[in-house]
């Protein structure tokens, strides 16, 4: 893609090229994200997490790793059919400014919606998925309401690099650890560990689990097979 021959002339560019340097990072950067993926995950959250986050007086969700969006407005979706969502604040961080600034738009193809309608009602959704979305025909996409937006913060957070910025009650980091050698995964589990409440969720991919990492004594098993978690006191 950038007309080079070998990775030293890669290197090369990156010390001398900061835009160069910025779009490589871009193009490392891992995406792939969909709305209500996994549709036993979303009905294990809204039978064995809602009603833990619903003794709360005021819920903080944070979404490390939220790539262009889907599953932030997924679960903002999913608190509002709770009638959690005037008392939520979602936190949905990323390191890709680029995937970020789509996810604040809210624009999706209207041929990925289709498929999204689908997952949406098989886990376990309670209204018609199109009341959440305005299309525009013209250019073929639709546009997340705003009554979704209001109540997602958008920012730019390095799990590897970054501290904790808030206490939070749920954290969903699901698919992104799988990257993650065991080094990170501990530093990045230290983060989630210090960033929950006492009794605060933690919920991983399915192909990720606290079972190798210096935590897995710190939390019980709320659904082991959706890597579910919840943090001791």
């Amino acid at each position: 893609m950038s007309g080079l021959e070998d990775v030293s002339q890669i290197q090369s560019k990156v010390l001398k090229d900061e835009t160069f340097a910025a779009q490589l990072l871009q193009d490392l950067s891992i995406t792939v994200t969909e709305m209500f993926r996994d549709k036993d995950f979303y009905k294990s959250l809204r039978k064995n997490v809602i009603p833990i986050l619903k003794t709360y007086p005021f819920i903080k969700i944070w979404h490390a790793g939220c790539a262009t969006g889907q599953e932030a407005y997924s679960m903002a979706i999913i608190m509002q059919e709770e009638g959690l969502y005037d008392r939520t604040t979602i936190y949905a961080t990323d390191f890709n400014q680029h995937a970020l600034n789509q996810a604040k738009e809210g624009i999706i193809s209207n041929a990925l919606m289709k498929e999204y309608a689908v997952n949406y009602q098989l886990s376990g959704g309670k209204e018609s998925f199109s009341d959440y979305y305005t299309s525009n025909n013209h250019y073929d996409n639709v546009i997340m309401n705003q009554s979704l937006k209001k109540k997602i913060v958008w920012a730019n957070h390095n799990l590897v690099t970054d501290s904790v910025f808030a206490e939070v009650h749920l954290i969903l980091c699901r698919n992104v650890l799988i990257y993650f050698d065991n080094t990170l995964q501990n530093k990045v589990q230290r983060l989630f560990y210090d960033s929950l409440i006492n009794g605060g969720i933690l919920c991983l991919g399915t192909k990720e689990g606290l079972r190798f990492t210096d935590f897995c004594e710190k939390y019980t098993e709320l659904d082991i097979k959706q890597r579910i978690f919840k943090k001791k006191y």
